[in-house]
């Protein structure tokens, strides 16, 4: 039995029912690739969907994923709530994506 981690990466999603686009910092892909292990969810017509493009979660001094810059100025804002209603890893579930830890991320 081989362990796996998943990886958090930035995705970026358009539902062809409804014509929506959106973006999220809450992309979870198992470590080294970018294949999603978790769908998301149309705010309007409630379908899930994989990400049509994934990308690392970059620092914007540096551009780096991992970077040991002071300030730390990633492309997401981490002030905004994380839509748990819209997220297949943490919908129904009582922790959020944004509220758990590494050892959870096992699959």
């Amino acid at each position: 039995l081989r362990f796996r981690f998943l990886e958090q990466k930035y995705g970026y999603y358009h539902c062809k029912d409804c014509n929506i686009r959106w973006e999220s910092a809450y992309v979870w892909c198992v470590q080294g690739t970018n294949k999603v292990y978790y769908k998301q969810f149309c705010r309007t017509c409630q379908k899930s969907y994989n990400p049509y493009r994934v990308e690392d979660i970059t620092c914007q001094n540096c551009k780096q994923t991992r970077c040991s810059c002071p300030v730390k100025l990633r492309h997401v804002d981490p002030k905004r709530p994380h839509r748990q209603d819209l997220c297949g890893r943490c919908k129904g579930k009582r922790l959020s994506c944004d509220s758990t830890f590494s050892f959870k991320y096992i699959i």
